[in-house]
């Protein structure tokens, strides 16, 4: 009716990773909520959290991706507004940065929408494609592995409380976390590159939420690879893989020459998963490494899982200085 100003639209590209001739993106389209990073106040966190979740995406529409050599790829969004991008084309690797990183552009293919940011429909996008002196890439999970929330606490009360409570700059790193995977992208020549991956059960709504930790905590720049609200919501049919799973099955697939290590917690399903995959790919896995979590019957189910387990180096830490020592006796870092 016009009586209410429309929020601007906006297209939110997840950071992904990709090949000399792999291109592989995804995103969203979104109505432009103004979610505020910075504030503190009790009020605003609230409202912002509110606003990741009551999301008014722009459904079935087109999105142009254009990449830097002037090549543009097409897609339409699906009814959560979500799009996922991939191409075979060649020679990408020379359109990196120095990184890795290739950033390209990506636009609404409808040429009369006026609804974004200062009228302008142009929004950045980068993938990772990882350097030719990398070593092996890492697998890490998130929540409680990097970034304390509590996951295991009665009825998840500090993951709500967190999530709803605390700024992204506000939230708390595990201790030695981020120097521990920087020394793993540098390697054990220090110039290595390794690609860091970091693959969480959250869901998409908080990948900015994320991203801004990640960066603010001086974590290596990666590739974050969550999962749709509406597959974090409905009930897993018998036998199919957790979206975790799935993710670091894709990375093996599209990186075939290259060996992982893989992190986690011991709090979830990490160790489930981390050991089935390594039983799929031995000389594949190089080591796993699971972070303890305070909860006496989930740690004792562990324990009894890796007693007997040779497939890889499978190392339980209460430190990053235990893991970090362990990466220096294996040759993973200098």
């Amino acid at each position: 009716m016009g009586w209410f100003k429309k929020d601007p639209l906006q297209i939110i590209s997840f950071q992904s990773y990709g090949t000399d001739s792999h291109f592989f993106a995804r995103g969203r389209t979104l109505e432009d909520e103004s979610i505020d990073l910075e504030s503190q106040k009790i009020w605003h966190l609230a409202v912002n959290t509110w606003k990741r979740f009551k999301t008014d995406e722009i459904r079935n529409v087109g999105v142009n991706i254009k990449l830097p050599n002037g090549k543009i790829l097409k897609t339409t969004t699906d009814a959560d507004g979500y799009f996922r991008v991939e191409a075979n084309l060649k020679a990408l690797e020379a359109l990196t940065n120095e990184q890795g990183w290739l950033a390209y552009e990506l636009s609404y293919d409808d040429v009369n929408i006026k609804r974004s940011i200062q009228n302008e429909n142009r929004f950045p996008g980068e993938l990772l494609i990882p350097a030719d002196t990398a070593q092996f890439g890492v697998a890490s999970d998130i929540d409680d592995t990097i970034l304390q929330t509590g996951i295991v606490s009665l009825l998840k009360w500090r993951v709500i409380y967190n999530s709803i409570f605390k700024n992204a700059k506000n939230r708390t790193p595990l201790e030695g976390a981020a120097d521990f995977y920087q020394q793993l992208h540098q390697g054990v020549s220090g110039e290595n590159a390794n690609p860091i991956f970091y693959v969480s059960h959250s869901p998409w709504n908080l990948y900015r939420y994320l991203e801004v930790f990640l960066k603010q905590n001086n974590f290596p720049k990666g590739p974050i690879l969550l999962r749709s609200l509406s597959n974090f919501l409905r009930k897993k049919p018998e036998g199919e893989k957790p979206q975790k799973q799935k993710e670091i099955l894709d990375l093996l697939k599209t990186y075939p020459k290259l060996p992982f290590i893989l992190i986690g917690d011991s709090g979830e399903h990490d160790p489930d998963i981390y050991m089935e995959i390594a039983e799929e790919f031995p000389d594949r896995i190089l080591a796993i490494y699971l972070r303890s979590v305070k909860h006496k019957k989930r740690m004792l189910r562990v324990k009894g899982l890796v007693e007997n387990y040779k497939t890889t180096a499978f190392l339980m830490v209460e430190s990053s200085k235990q893991a970090i020592a362990h990466a220096r006796e294996q040759g993973f870092i200098k």
